[in-house]
């Protein structure tokens, strides 16, 4: 069964006042972010489809490539399912994201069946697919099914808030990352959203969508 699920803003509450007892300096990065954004999508293939066009590429770029798939109509499984490669490529995907979506799609996962398993299941079928690392797993994880303790350390903007907030001597490779963020459980996906917070106040942009 799934563990703690964040649902709205008493939950991200809850979990930014553990996050502060557990380690203080979070303490003013949140008090200068204010609350966390709830950071929720729908599940199911549109949110794997935002994932896969997120990959590699900036928050801007992502966004535009998705405006013109919704434009095209190439938002549901069914549609890009069936779309031509070139079709798809017009929108702005490369060749491997056009192939790792024709794969999900035509897999057709079952999507309400991940609402019902522990997070490690999750993983295991999210990246059993074509195109799906951990990185997209991951998120997945916390945006679309709310899990509370969800981590995705493979995140660059994440990697890079916490070199700073921990003055670091680098970014933290995702190993190393999962070994620091072992102190923040149950609420890792809390701390991912505060280091997301984070990182567009230091840096003046987006680090995810």
């Amino acid at each position: 069964m799934p563990g703690r699920i964040i649902d709205s803003a008493a939950d991200l509450a809850e979990g930014a006042a553990w996050l502060c007892r557990a380690e203080p300096r979070f303490a003013p990065v949140l008090a200068a972010t204010g609350p966390l954004p709830l950071r929720r999508r729908p599940d199911g293939f549109a949110a794997l489809l935002d994932m896969i066009v997120s990959q590699q590429v900036s928050t801007a770029s992502a966004a535009a490539i998705h405006a013109r798939l919704v434009a095209a109509g190439f938002d549901s499984e069914a549609a890009v399912a069936g779309a031509e490669a070139g079709a798809l490529a017009a929108c702005g995907l490369s060749r491997p994201k056009i192939a790792y979506l024709h794969a999900i799609a035509r897999a057709a996962p079952d999507y309400d069946a991940l609402r019902h398993l522990p997070d490690a299941e999750v993983t295991a079928r999210l990246t059993a697919l074509k195109g799906v690392g951990r990185w997209t797993a991951d998120l997945y994880l916390v945006s679309a099914l709310g899990r509370a303790d969800a981590f995705p350390a493979g995140d660059l903007a994440l990697q890079e808030a916490a070199r700073v907030l921990f003055d670091l001597p680098a970014r933290p490779a995702p190993a190393a990352f999962d070994v620091l963020a072992e102190a923040w459980r149950p609420w890792r996906a809390v701390a991912a959203r505060a280091l997301w917070s984070y990182y567009r106040q230091i840096k003046g942009r987006e680090g995810a969508r």
